[in-house]
This record gives C-alpha cells, structure tokens and sequence, in this order.
C-alpha cells in the first residue's frame, strides 16, 4: 500500500512516498530556518505562507523521486495536529483536495503517535510495548506504546519543552535559533563538570519535568559571569546539557523499569542530540535495557513518519471526512 505523507505541523513543508508502512521511497523537507532565524523562532504567519509556496513543489518532488506515478498512491495520510493552525491548514486542505480529487482514502493523524512510528522506519524496531520519550521544540513527553495507534502517555512537561529550554539558552548565549544542534556542537568541547546547573527531577517516582528552572538558572548565572571567552560559553552549554541529559535519561529509563519494557526509543527533534543520545546507552546498557533511535532526518518534523502512521489508521479501515479540521493541542491524555 502506497502512502503519501504530508507534515506542515510548525516551520517545515515535508512530504514523502512510503510503503506499506516501513519503506520509504522518498522524503523531501523544505526547511524554513533561514526565513525564521532572523527573528530567533517561528513566525506562525510567516510559517504559514511559506507552507503555501512549498506544498506543491515538495509533493511533485516525491512522486517524481519514487518513480511513481499520482495513480499508483493509494492513500494518503496529513498531520492534523497538534501544531500550529495556519501551517496545518496548509497541509491540511492541501490532503483533503488532493485524496477528494483521486477518490483516494485518507486520514488526518497525530503529530506526536508519527514521531512515535518513526523508530519503525529504521532496520531494527523495537517490539511492542516499548517506552518513548518524545523530545522536541514544542513537545517532552513519556509514552508506553502499545501498538502503531495504541499510546498511552505516562508523563509530559509542566511548562517549556527540552527543546524549547535549548532555544533560549542558546539566545542567551548569542546563539541565535535553532539551538539544539549549536549548543550539542559546543556543549562537546566544553566542561560539563565545571559549571552545575540544577536538575529539577520534580517527583521520582512520576515522569513529569519541569525545564523552567535549568533556563532561569542559566540566565542568572550569565548575569554574574559575564566571561566572552569561546571555552566559557562551552563550559555553559555542557553544564547545561549535562542537566537536561540526565533528567530525561532518568525519566524514561525509570519508565521502562517500571514497566518490565526492555525496549526504549528516543524520538523528536531532541532525539538527534548527541549528548542525550550518549547518556541513555550509557545508562541503559547496565540495566539491560536496548535503546532505539530513528536517523537524524527521521528525528525531526518529516513526512514520512506521517505517511507509516497514517498506513497503519487505512490498513484498519478509518478515514477522515471532509468536515475534520486541525487541532493545535496534545490530544494523547492518558
């Protein structure tokens, strides 16, 4: 079964050919940082019509990459949220005229159950059930995952998102936006012993976090150390990834003690983060517990983690109806 993917969640126009749920026969990402770097996040108007511009020229891309041609796709899967409105609309709409005009089925899925599905885009996926943390701009969360469609959430941030947390600190540090990558580039030739930022673990035992705290502590203690050096603003951003890294690795693999899963996946934009990546094996490895990690391209907003997902919603007979709208908020409560 041949699906179309297509994901305009926040700042990137993806879309991509998979089949059967596991294989992808092309990916194409439209990136917008340029045009929102300037401004040191996403603009959602800005967000908005760049989607407009790019939706057609990414779809023509995969179809003409696949080697396919429109009548080969048999169905076709949109994220419908959470996100933000005017980008999904795009997206949204675009589907919708798109399933409509080829009589094709088609289905509106999560975002976040896609970044869930994308560890089962790599050779060796975990079995069922398996802990995930999600980690992104916009989302830090821990799922038991049951099945393709079956998630159920344990624990979710009270207040900003890794990611989020890692786009101010890197504003603060002058930076600029996107942060991950940058702060994980420097955090690396940098101390992480040499400056101590807070982990706020909030209960133990649950799997909530709280990244407020560590971005507020950063902030403080750049206002009293005012050092320009490069090896300072290293040691800064090792410290602090060195904090988040541990409150995520924790949680998750808590997680999965819990729950006797051998299996965890990591997930999310943060989910490339070398840093992290690096604590969770390290972690993981003596209490027996197998970490899994899509590929870099897969860790981020894609289309193809949409299009696997959205096989698996076909495959069992639901569809979308035209009258559906987007949503903007996390809908996977419990």
């Amino acid at each position: 079964m041949i699906i179309l993917g297509i994901e305009t969640s926040c700042d990137e126009t993806a879309a991509a050919i998979v089949a059967d749920g596991r294989t992808i026969l092309a990916s194409e990402i439209a990136s917008q940082i340029e045009v929102h770097h300037l401004y040191g996040g996403v603009v959602p108007e800005l967000a908005s019509r760049k989607h407009v511009e790019n939706i057609d020229g990414v779809v023509e891309t995969v179809i003409k990459v696949a080697g396919l041609k429109i009548a080969d796709i048999d169905g076709v899967a949109v994220t419908q949220g959470p996100g933000l409105i005017g980008a999904l609309l795009v997206g949204f709409s675009f589907a919708k005229a798109f399933a409509y005009a080829l009589d094709l089925p088609w289905i509106g899925v999560d975002h976040l159950e896609g970044h869930l599905n994308s560890v089962f885009l790599t050779p060796k996926p975990p079995p069922f059930p398996f802990i995930a943390l999600l980690a992104s701009g916009g989302h830090t969360a821990v799922y038991k995952v049951n099945g393709h469609t079956e998630v159920v959430l344990m624990g979710q941030t009270r207040d900003d998102a890794a990611g989020e947390a890692y786009d101010k600190v890197s504003k603060m540090l002058g930076l600029g936006y996107p942060g991950g990558k940058v702060i994980d580039d420097l955090a690396s030739r940098g101390d992480p012993a040499r400056i101590s930022f807070p982990r706020t673990f909030l209960d133990k035992n649950g799997y909530d976090f709280s990244f407020s705290g560590i971005k507020t502590a950063v902030n403080r203690y750049l206002q009293v150390h005012a050092e320009p050096s490069t090896q300072h603003l290293a040691d800064v951003a090792a410290g602090f990834q060195a904090a988040v890294v541990e409150v995520l690795s924790y949680k998750v693999l808590h997680a999965a003690q819990v729950n006797g899963c051998r299996h965890i996946a990591l997930v999310g934009g943060v989910a490339a983060n070398r840093g992290l990546r690096k604590r969770v094996v390290e972690d993981a490895e003596p209490l027996g517990i197998e970490v899994h990690v899509p590929s870099h391209d897969l860790c981020g907003d894609n289309a193809a983690m949409i299009a696997a997902l959205g096989y698996h919603h076909l495959q069992m007979g639901r569809v979308s109806n035209l009258d559906d709208d987007v949503y903007s908020r996390n809908r996977i409560t419990n």
